[in-house]
This record gives structure tokens, C-alpha cells and sequence, in this order.
């Protein structure tokens, strides 16, 4: 049964707000960190706080008289979800700034329907069953921030999306292709959430992400089975949990220098070339949980910046005293704060304290609970 949210939550959607980095717990964890919690520096990982978000303090109630039938209209907030609507209504007030039509039974998007929606920044359109939408729907959003079209009929990625939209949730669909050219001229777009769609490595076409500047990219719950090469070099944050890569080899990581966070959890990965994350300098976060990896990766103790690492529930057999800290001391910057290694068939009887040097805290590090 679909749930019904009430008005009071649609204000944080104004302001930016936090999301974790590797499980989408709800639907409204819209944005991404402002930065790191764990590291306590000011580096973004998300949205630009100074995009042009609405101070709510500035924002005056409508007295408007335009409101759809059925719907909840309040300081520039039009909830219309859970209705049962088969169309997008009519008589939106032109100052709405969000527009929520989530949970009903929208099948098309046409060419008018948001006609007049200026100052639109936030739409949302998840669990419908939109298959349609026509090349000028979006035409009229010239403000349009975020965009959620989760859970619908979707077999491609919409034409001709707003040039000001920063952020595109739309997993959950029937996309089995990236054609080149669909993301062009979206110079503001730095998340881009689409897993949970059936593409495959053969369904990006080369150049697909040209002049993204994404920060935040999750292609999780999909049907790839090796890490895509051409997806764009400035990502903080890529995410490709729950998919079918069984390998990562030397140059798989190449461009993608700047990651803070890598999630690769629940794959099928056995083998990591030796070198493949050297290429990673400023990796904080690490989750290859859920695979088939029989050791540890080699050149954890290289990443003077990593502080967590995910590898349970795999094959790990043997944990050697230099597998996660650098020889010598000063070459690490950050101590880790977590390291899991619990599910594995590891004889922890054996693995020597010097092995944890590095770690911040005994508590850090989680063993355990292996089952045949």
C-alpha cells in the first residue's frame, strides 16, 4: 500500500539535506552528503549548496486560489500524491516550487501539462506508470533542480531534460540504454541515480556521459558484468552494488581518480589485478562485502586516505600482518575506523594484533560468525 507523507516533510526538500552513502533507505533521501562525517572536512560529495535552493525563511504563504481538487497546496508545495490520478491535474498555481504526484496512476507525461511552472524546483513523479513522455514536457521547467521519476514504465532515459536540473533519480524503470547525447548541455547535473534497470555494459553507448560533471553516480541492481569505462572522471561517489561483475582489472579504475566512495558489495568478484587501486589516491570508503574474493585485495596499505573497509562475507582465507597498514609509520594520513571481515572462512585465531596497527580502535574491526 502506497505510503502517504505528510505536508510537513515536504519542507526539508528545500533545503539540502543528508543521505547515506551506499543504501537508499527511503525516498526521501534526495540529496547527497554536504560532505564527509567521517573525515570532518568540508569536501562535497552532493549538490551545490549555493544552486540556487529556496530560502524557506524568505518564503510567504499563497493564498492562491488554484489548487487541483484533492490536493494539499501550502507555501508553494502542491501535494497531489496517493489519488489515484491517471493525468497531471490542472490549476497548479505558477509560483509552485515543488510539485508532488508521487503514487498514482500517471501513464503519460504531454506537452502541456506542465505549462506555466516557471518556478517549478522539485518534481516528483515516483511509483506511477508513466511509459510516455513527450520531447517538450519539460520545456516550460527552466528552474527545475531535481527530478524523480523512480518506479515507473520507462524503457529510455526522457528527451531534452532541463538544463538547470542538478539531480535525477530514476531507478527502478525498463532502461536497457545510455545513447550518446541523451545528457547534453546538462552542465548542472551531478547525481544521477539509475539502478534498478536492466542495462548492461552494451547499453551505454560511447560518449554517453560527455560534459557530465557528476559527482554521485549509482548504477546499482543491474545486469553489468565489469566496472563501465567511459563514465564520467569527475565522480566522488560511484556505486554498482548488486550487479554481476566478476572481475576488476588493471585499467577498469583508471579515470575515476577522484572517488571518495566505491561500492561494489554484493558482485561477484574473485579477482582484484594487483595495482587496479592505485589509481583510487583519495579513496576514503571501500565495500566489496558479498563477493567471492579469497583474499584480501593487495594495495589497501597504499591509500593513505582509507578509513573503511567492507570485505564480509566473502572467501577469505588468510590475513596477513601488512594486508591492510603501510610499513613504517607517518605513511598513512588517516587511521581506518572500520574494517569488516566478519563471514569469512578466516582462522582469527591466527591473525597477528600488528596486523590492526592502523586502525583507530579494536571495536573498528569485525570478526566472526562464519557458516558453512
Amino acid at each position: 500500500m502506497p505510503t502517504m507523507w505528510p505536508l510537513w516533510l515536504f519542507a526539508p526538500l528545500l533545503a539540502l539535506s543528508q543521505a547515506l552513502p551506499f543504501e537508499q533507505k527511503g525516498f526521501w533521501d534526495f540529496t547527497l552528503d554536504d560532505g564527509l562525517p567521517m573525515l570532518n572536512d568540508e569536501e562535497a560529495s552532493g549538490a551545490d549548496t549555493t544552486s540556487g535552493v529556496p530560502d524557506l525563511d524568505s518564503l510567504q504563504p499563497t493564498f492562491s486560489a488554484m489548487c487541483p481538487f484533492g490536493c494539499h497546496c501550502h507555501l508553494r508545495v502542491v501535494q497531489c500524491s496517493d489519488l489515484g490520478l491517471k493525468a497531471v491535474p490542472k490549476e497548479i498555481s505558477p509560483d509552485t516550487t515543488l510539485l508532488d504526484l508521487q503514487n498514482n496512476d500517471i501513464t503519460e507525461l504531454r506537452k502541456d501539462d506542465f505549462k506555466g511552472l516557471q518556478h517549478l524546483y522539485a518534481l516528483v513523479l515516483v511509483n506511477n506508470k508513466i511509459s510516455k513522455i513527450h520531447e517538450k514536457a519539460f520545456s516550460p521547467l527552466r528552474k527545475l533542480q531535481k527530478l524523480y521519476i523512480s518506479k515507473n514504465h520507462l524503457v529510455e532515459i526522457p528527451p531534452n531534460l532541463p538544463s538547470s536540473l542538478v539531480e535525477l533519480r530514476i531507478h527502478d524503470n525498463r532502461i536497457r540504454k545510455v545513447p550518446k547525447g541523451v545528457f547534453s548541455g546538462l552542465r548542472n547535473m551531478n547525481c544521477i541515480e539509475m539502478g534498478g534497470n536492466p542495462l548492461e555494459n552494451s547499453g551505454f553507448e560511447p560518449g554517453a556521459f560527455d560534459g557530465l560533471k557528476l559527482n554521485y553516480l549509482r548504477i546499482s541492481e543491474a545486469k553489468l558484468t565489469g566496472i563501465p569505462k567511459d563514465l564520467p572522471e569527475t565522480l566522488n561517489e560511484l556505486h554498482l552494488d548488486h550487479n554481476k561483475i566478476q572481475a576488476i582489472e588493471l585499467e577498469d579504475l583508471l579515470r575515476y581518480s577522484k572517488l571518495y566512495r566505491l561500492g561494489l558489495g554484493h558482485n561477484q568478484i574473485r579477482m582484484i589485478e594487483n595495482g587496479s587501486l592505485s589509481f583510487l589516491p583519495t579513496l576514503r570508503e571501500l565495500h566489496l562485502d558479498n563477493n567471492k574474493l579469497s583474499k584480501v585485495p593487495a594495495g589497501l596499505p597504499d591509500l593513505k586516505l582509507l578509513q573503511v573497509v567492507y570485505l564480509h562475507t566473502n572467501n577469505i582465507t588468510k590475513v596477513g600482518v601488512n594486508d591492510f597498514c603501510p610499513i613504517g609509520f607517518g605513511v598513512k594520513r588517516a587511521y581506518y575506523n572500520g574494517i569488516s571481515l566478519f563471514n569469512n572462512p578466516v582462522p582469527y585465531w591466527e591473525v597477528q594484533p600488528a596486523t590492526f596497527r592502523c586502525v583507530t580502535d579494536r571495536l573498528a574491526i569485525q570478526f566472526g560468525n562464519y557458516k558453512k
